[in-house]
């Protein structure tokens, strides 16, 4: 709402039949304008805003409806009052409103009265325009103050840059019914030297696309100008620049769309040591924010300048905005640190089990690529589950970092690739090649004595019986090392009968020392008799604490609100819908979705992987039959795993082995 100008046009308006035609002519002294009306209806169009003084008498009373003055009177609202003329001498006419009457006047008028109650009238209604103005003025801030503090908050939320830049650009634009606008950065190019970069345009009227580019920070242009200096400035005519100013306006857009930049408005946005980050570059104010500029004319008329309170706005704003921007590039460099840590976290784990490389990556790729599914899919149990990318990036945190706690597992249970550790092994078939030895020595001994006691002649006779047994000897003994050796390979499911094993612990050899001892001893039995993989009893609970030891490092953490499920989630992996799983063995209700994921990705890359020295990798369809079987004894969760199947989540970012 525009100030009251006390010198502007002010209309008196007669309907008196006792005129005098000189009183209302020496007004025009005055700068009042004097018409004489016959009917009321000739006033519902008057300019609002313009002051204005009926003098009203009961003759055109008496000829019209006193309800058109109520309509009159809610039409001009402060800016007019009426008064009522009468005869000296007779009673007020009866027929008029009194709320609406701000007093009466005597006929015939006098030239001093009258001009006395013609000035306090428009002081009156002066008074009451400026009344209605900060009235509005005060109202329209406090609405500007909260619109303020809500893009404050909207700002502080934003995570995306280019959607923050956006948000800026616009609210700041909408705040002041600003028609265009730009938004350009402070930054270092490959020479350490700071310049500008266009990062964002806007135009109500004209919507064109543009390119990013940087310039030289120059006080020729404006945006430079303001970079430089840290001074705001206010342009009412970019077409009409002060003489001896430093900057110049580029007009190429303008000429190039047939656009008018008229008023401007270039803000620096100051971080909080004082150092422009950025400016803001408003353009056109218009006096509604709906209208569209789409002539000179309309810029003419439409357009007005950017005021000392738009000015205080945008300023606080664009504070704001450099706050928020510098938040933002912080927030990305904590994510950048923190993406670094947990890759390097990744490193670590699999340094200590380089077998299982890539694996992680592996699982996260799968989990979070289920999850989008069940983010975007309306049909089934879990068509209300909804993620946001917050939690997209939760559930990936949480898969990388789910094996994180194997470093507290020992290495030689870590890496075991057979049931047996290498040193048993060898061990074992060191022990087999002193009884071929030995078997050696007792067929030569045997075959001394036998020539020592028969004689030449009759051992080449019976040479043919020693040589069968020395090699049957020979071959059973292979046949026990190679049982031992089948044995000793480790199995996807359990499977296999070991009484092989047993028939062979129960042979006996004679040591160095001629003490008998078995071919097997029990823990080694124990060790080869494991149905399946490559870990007894003991062995398999000190893998399974690694899920433990990762709640208790991820614990450590101090997650934000978006990331704080991480450590539970990637707690939940190896739990199983039955609740016989672990480390807590809690049931499907307790699990987190994202750990049921989780558990398929995980299970389905252990199977799939190639790079596991204890198995060979197991062909996609015996891999999907085996998740099936899962499934079904209620380990993994079953319609997760259809969707897991029927979406071919399982190619996401891997290379599958043919079936």
């Amino acid at each position: 709402m525009q100030p009251i100008d006390e010198t502007a046009e002010r209309i008196l308006y007669s309907s008196s039949q006792n005129l005098n035609l000189d009183i209302l002519r020496a007004q025009e002294a005055h700068g009042v304008t004097w018409r004489v009306v016959d009917t009321l209806a000739e006033l519902r169009y008057e300019p609002r805003h313009v002051p204005k003084l009926l003098i009203v008498d009961r003759y055109l009373m008496e000829s019209g409806d006193a309800s058109l003055l109520r309509e009159i009177a809610a039409l001009w609202g402060t800016s007019g009052i009426f008064v009522c003329s009468y005869p000296e001498g007779a009673e007020a006419p009866k027929d008029v409103p009194e709320d609406l009457l701000w007093g009466y006047l005597r006929e015939p008028y006098h030239s001093k009265g009258f001009a006395k109650l013609v000035s306090n009238a428009f002081i009156f209604i002066l008074n009451q325009l400026e009344t209605e103005r900060s009235r509005h003025e005060l109202k329209e801030y406090s609405i500007k103050l909260q619109e303020l503090n809500s893009i404050g908050i909207a700002l502080s939320s934003e995570r995306d840059p280019d959607k923050l830049l956006d948000l800026i650009l616009k609210k700041s634009r909408d705040i002041v019914y600003a028609d265009a606008g730009s938004l350009y950065l402070v930054e270092e190019n490959e020479h350490k030297q700071k310049v500008l970069r266009f990062k964002l345009s806007q135009n109500d009227t004209f919507p064109f696309g543009y390119k990013e580019f940087s310039m030289p920070i120059s006080r020729q242009s404006l945006a430079g100008y303001v970079a430089l200096t840290g001074h705001t400035l206010n342009l009412d005519d970019v077409y009409e620049l002060p003489q001896n100013v430093e900057y110049n306006f580029d007009r190429t857009f303008d000429r190039r769309t047939g656009y008018r930049t008229k008023s401007m408005l270039v803000i620096p946005m100051t971080n909080r040591s004082n150092e422009t980050i950025g400016i803001l570059q408003l353009i056109n104010r218009k006096r509604r924010r709906d209208l569209v500029l789409d002539s000179p004319s309309k810029v003419d008329e439409d357009v007005v300048h950017f005021d000392h309170l738009n000015e205080e706005l945008v300023l606080s704003l664009a504070s704001q905005a450099a706050v928020a921007i510098e938040n933002n590039i912080l927030y990305k460099n904590i994510e950048g640190l923190f993406e670094g840590f947990v890759n390097a976290s990744v490193t670590a784990i699999e340094s200590r089990d380089p077998t299982t490389s890539g694996h992680s990556a592996r699982v996260a790729n799968l989990t979070v690529g289920l999850a989008e599914l069940v983010d975007r899919i309306d049909v089934g149990q879990y068509r209300d589950i909804r993620f946001s990318r917050e939690q997209i990036r939760e559930v990936r945190y949480a898969s990388l970092l789910h094996d994180f706690g194997k470093v507290g597992v020992r290495e030689e249970v870590l890496v075991k690739a057979k049931k047996l550790y290498p040193m048993k092994l060898d061990l074992i078939t060191s022990r087999f090649a002193f009884v071929q030895k030995a078997l050696e020595a007792e067929s030569s001994r045997a075959r001394l004595e036998y020539v020592l006691e028969k004689g030449r002649e009759a051992y080449m006779l019976e040479k043919g019986r020693f040589d069968d047994e020395f090699n049957l000897g020979l071959m059973e003994l292979d046949s026990f090392l190679q049982s031992i050796l089948d044995a000793n390979e480790p199995t996807v499911l359990e499977e296999g009968s070991f009484l092989r094993l047993m028939e062979i612990a129960q042979r006996t050899y004679r040591d160095i020392h001629g003490h008998e001892q078995h071919l097997l001893c029990g823990d080694e039995v124990t060790q080869l008799s494991i149905r399946r993989g490559s870990l007894d009893a003991h062995e398999r609970l000190e893998i399974e604490s690694h899920v433990s030891h990762t709640y208790k490092f991820l614990s450590q953490i101090p997650w934000t609100n978006d990331l704080k499920g991480v450590p539970e989630i990637a707690y939940a992996h190896h739990e199983k819908l039955n609740g016989k799983g672990y480390p807590r063995s809690i049931a499907a209700p307790e699990i987190p979705i994202q750990s049921k994921m989780m558990a398929i990705a995980d299970i389905f890359d252990a199977l799939t992987a190639s790079d596991r020295p204890y198995k060979k990798a197991v062909p996609l369809d015996r891999a999907l039959d085996i998740l099936r079987f899962e499934a079904k004894d209620e380990h993994i969760d079953g319609q997760l795993l259809d969707l897991f199947i029927e979406y071919r989540i399982f190619e996401q970012g891997r290379i599958l082995n043919p079936a």
